[in-house]
């Protein structure tokens, strides 16, 4: 039994590595006039900025991980899928459409705001509430996940508001939210596994045994 197909396996982990990957050698393009404590990843993707292209490309990435994950994860429920999928369409919009050198972009705020919302409840609208099911899936960490995430958006839009550590706080969020459908894909493929080997461990249904003793009868 195959929950989660290794393509979708390979971009969930992929997820992490290109948004974390991205802002850190953009952040060394962009030169000690940027401050990661307090400006946004998105002022490293802004018109004008010295390396965007890399933060460009690594957004958009992040976004065809997030899509391509959801389209594989195949245990989760349909309505959490398409909230993770709609996550990355929304990350792609936040590359295609940068926040100005001075000032702001209602497209590009809007584009954040729904990315930010979307990859937030993802776990909780994906959860499985079979008995069996992976533990990525369960209600109570999917719960929780999501609980966690949207205090860190809050942390980061508070931040925002009072000029603080909003690079910080953007960081903590979109980080968690990269790697946890790569935990819930690998909770998916160890579960997949277990049941394997308990099936393996029982040995051949009654009726296969039976076959096997009875040739002639096949």
């Amino acid at each position: 039994m195959r929950l989660v197909p290794w393509w979708a396996l390979l971009s969930s982990a992929g997820a992490p590595v290109v948004l974390i990957g991205g802002w850190t050698l953009a952040d060394l393009l962009r030169g000690p006039g940027y401050d990661p404590v307090t400006q946004t990843i998105s002022s490293l993707a802004a018109q004008g900025a010295p390396g965007r292209w890399l933060m460009v490309g690594a957004l958009a990435g992040l976004g065809a991980c997030h899509f391509v994950t959801a389209l594989g994860l195949r245990a989760a429920s349909l309505v959490g899928r398409a909230a993770l999928a709609g996550g990355g369409v929304a990350s792609i919009l936040v590359a295609l459409f940068p926040q100005p050198q001075g000032g702001g972009s209602l497209r590009h705020g809007a584009a954040v705001g729904v990315g930010f919302a979307l990859l937030s409840v993802w776990p909780c609208l994906a959860v499985d509430r079979s008995r069996f099911a992976p533990w990525g899936l369960k209600p109570a960490p999917s719960v929780l996940v999501t609980a966690s995430m949207l205090a860190g958006a809050m942390w980061f839009m508070l931040a925002l508001r009072d000029h603080g550590a909003a690079g910080v706080a953007e960081r903590v969020v979109t980080a968690a939210q990269s790697f946890w459908p790569f935990i819930v894909a690998v909770s998916c493929v160890l579960h997949a596994s277990a049941i394997a080997a308990a099936a393996a461990a029982a040995g051949p249904r009654p009726s296969e045994a039976e076959n096997h003793r009875r040739p002639w009868r096949r």
